[in-house]
This record gives C-alpha cells, structure tokens and sequence, in this order.
C-alpha cells in the first residue's frame, strides 16, 4: 500500500468527494446568467483597455487625411466620423472613460454607504438618527437634478462627476444596509458574540457584515448601469466629461447635427450602452441567484 493509498484510506468519504451542500453551492456560483454577464463584461473592459493600443491611432484629434462620414471599411471597421476619426477607436476609449467613471463612483459610494448603513443599523441612536434624516432629505430631491446642482458648482468634467456622484450615491447603499443590519443584530449568533464579550467592531464587521452586503452588491451592479447613463447624459448636456474626449454621451450629442447625414454616429454609443447595461443586468441577476438563501 503506498502512502498515498494509506491516506485516502483513513479519510471518510464526506472529506474524499464534495458533499451535496458544497456541490448545490457550487451550482448556484456557476449559473449560467452570471457567467453570461461576466463574459460579456470581460469583452467589454478587454475591448476598452486594449484596441486603442492595437489601433494606435489618436482619437481626439481630427484626422483630416481620412475621409469623413466613411462607411464601414478594412480600415475603418465603423466608419469615420465628421472630423475623420475612427468610430471603433473613438468607442473604446469612450469605453475607458465611461467604465472608469461608473467604477471610481460605484465602489466608493458601496464602501462609505455601506459602513454608514451597518454602524446605523447595529448602534441605532443618535448617530442612526442623524444619518437617516440626512438620507430622507437627500431623497426627497431628484437624483439627477442633484447631480447636476453639484456638478454646476463644481464645475464640468470627469472628476468633478465623480465626486457629485459620491455625495449623493451612498445614500441608497446607507438605507439598504441599515435595513438588513436591523433584522441581523437580534439574531441568535449576534447575541451569542455580544455574550462572550466580542467588541462591537468585531460583531459588525466579522459576523454581520457578511450576511448583510449580499443586498448591497446586487444592487450595486444596476448602480454600475445609472452611473453610466449620470455621466452620458451629463456629457450630453454639456456639463460632464467635456470634448474632445470620446464619452458615449458626448458622442451622441455631437452627432446630433449630423443624423440625417450618419444616422451610424448616434446609433454606435448608443448600442455600446445598451450592451453593457446588459452585462450588467445578468451580472445582478446571476448575484441574486448564488447569494439567495437557501433552506
């Protein structure tokens, strides 16, 4: 009998195979919807970051060389735009930026969100109540409008949406986790913690946390899709990411003037949002399904 052989002898066959609960959590994790969004995402961000490097070319600066309103052609795969500049070329790096916004406001907003939400929901208080009152006067404004007050302040362009976006989006974030972190801090094992003397730190952040961000990040990838449609339609009324940077957004609003002349110009960056808001989509709905309770 080898060594091997002896080993495998001794263990149960429960430490040998997966059991049934790690095989049906398994499942859950590799539904098809997830891994559909994420491909589809994985195209997305492998796209933005890497055709501009493989087309090389400029996409700010006209290109009087090539010839405008071009239709789709070997070297220009989506035609050309009024001032000669590749569609393609001008999509992903639009992509660059529109991901770089949704992503820097989303995780931001998730995180100070999410920890004021959890230390309202398990402290209550004043500080609960404070917090919460910021939240109810901060809903009762249009979220769009708000957005655009902030950026008028602030002044256009890509890090001043940002940061509108996070003075108002982790309010939302704040409201869902406070409401999970209420129902978890009467539960048994949070009692059991407070019992054997566990720190308040410790209980949130160790044993709450997980069982209440699940709401969170499922919610956070519609959150990805309304950040991006802030930024386009910020851009589009001239107030966020400013020209001659290629935002989809930006890109609708320049070819406005030009629809009945390329209906192409318009059509592109909208067809870019729309796929990946539903990569998005799949992605939440994929979460919703691994991270629901079972049993």
């Amino acid at each position: 009998m080898t060594p091997e052989t002896s080993i495998t002898a001794g263990l149960s066959p429960l430490a040998i195979a997966p059991g049934p609960l790690q095989k049906k959590t398994r499942r859950r994790w590799l539904n098809m919807t997830l891994l559909t969004g994420l491909v589809f995402l994985g195209i997305i961000v492998a796209f933005a970051l890497l055709y501009p490097f493989i087309d090389g070319g400029n996409a700010k600066e006209p290109d009087f060389t090539q010839p405008t309103f071009a239709g789709p052609s070997r070297d220009h795969w989506l035609g050309t735009d009024n001032f000669g500049r590749d569609n393609l070329l001008r999509l992903a790096v639009g992509g660059r930026i529109d991901l770089y916004i949704a992503t820097a406001a989303t995780v931001v907003t998730v995180i100070v969100g999410g920890f004021l939400g959890l230390v309202c929901g398990y402290s209550g208080g004043w500080f609960d109540t404070l917090v919460m009152r910021l939240v109810d006067f901060m809903v009762t404004i249009p979220y769009l409008v708000l957005v655009i007050a902030i950026v008028a302040i602030l002044g256009p362009g890509t890090n001043n949406l940002i940061y509108a976006i996070w003075l108002i989006g982790w309010v939302t974030y704040a409201r869902i986790v406070r409401a999970e972190a209420m129902v978890v801090r009467n539960l048994e094992y949070v009692e059991a913690a407070r019992v054997i003397g566990m720190g308040h730190a410790r209980i949130m952040f160790r044993h709450m946390l997980p069982n209440v961000v699940a709401v969170a990040l499922i919610y956070s990838m519609a959150d990805f899709v309304l950040n991006i449609l802030t930024a386009a339609s910020l851009s589009f009324l001239g107030v966020g990411v400013q020209a001659p940077n290629p935002e989809w957004g930006l890109m609708v609003s320049e070819s406005r003037d030009f629809f009945l002349r390329d209906w192409r110009l318009m059509t592109y960056p909208g067809l870019a949002m729309v796929i990946i808001g539903a990569a998005f989509g799949l992605i939440g709905d994929g979460l919703a399904q691994a991270l629901r309770p079972k049993g």
